[in-house]
């Protein structure tokens, strides 16, 4: 399945593929992305996919929300929150392969994920404070969750600009992947799940995500 701007696919052994696809714009959300993003990863889910990977088209993973729609009220959206609690409440495993910067609301599905990868020329950047907008309340939580109170402020508050490097020893990241190994290398990690019974895979999953609410 695909449309316009998200690239939809579904391999043979059940890895949901997701692809921001508005390369010429850095990949900057719409509404009708968004709700595109939410129904794709909530399909994935009712399907039994085993594994979901987000990606983008070229080389920025997005630039967060599209400026003209953002001053239109997409930056305040309830969409940001229902993307980012669609990817969080999936059984099954979650990897963004970041293949480029991320930038503001974009950041919400990935803090969602259960594994962040990244190319060495990604940064991470949330400028909610410059900006004048409240970043969802739910990726502050799983900022902090990963990176800590400071760091998260760093980000936030700060508005500072993370590079890879910084961000794999903050914890934000997980990996950093040369650019031409990226897609492989989030498939690899999808292998364990894709190779296991689904129960004992979903199962696993489970216990991680309640230890990391405790």
């Amino acid at each position: 399945m695909t449309d316009d701007l998200v690239w939809i696919h579904r391999d043979p052994e059940s890895v949901v593929k997701l692809v921001l696809n508005r390369p010429a714009k850095a990949n900057a959300l719409t509404g009708a992305m968004l709700d595109s993003l939410c129904a794709a990863v909530t399909e994935a889910g009712r399907s039994g996919a085993r594994a979901l990977v987000l990606t983008g088209n070229g080389k920025v993973f997005s630039a967060g929300a599209d400026l003209g729609e953002a001053a239109a009220g997409l930056a305040v959206s309830s969409a940001w929150e229902r993307l980012s609690g669609a990817v969080a409440d999936l059984p099954c495993l979650t990897v963004a392969a970041l293949n480029g910067t991320i930038a503001g609301g974009a950041n919400g599905m990935a803090l969602a994920c259960d594994i962040r990868i990244a190319v060495p020329e990604a940064t991470f950047f949330y400028p909610v404070m410059r900006l004048g907008y409240l970043p969802p309340p739910s990726d502050v939580v799983r900022m902090v969750r990963l990176v800590g109170r400071s760091r998260a402020a760093m980000i936030l508050s700060a508005g500072q600009r993370i590079g890879a490097e910084e961000a794999l020893a903050w914890g934000l990241i997980d990996r950093i992947v040369p650019r031409e190994a990226l897609m492989e290398t989030a498939l690899a990690l999808c292998a364990g799940v894709v190779a296991a019974k689904p129960g004992h895979a979903e199962a696993i999953g489970r216990m991680v995500r309640a230890a990391g609410r405790g």
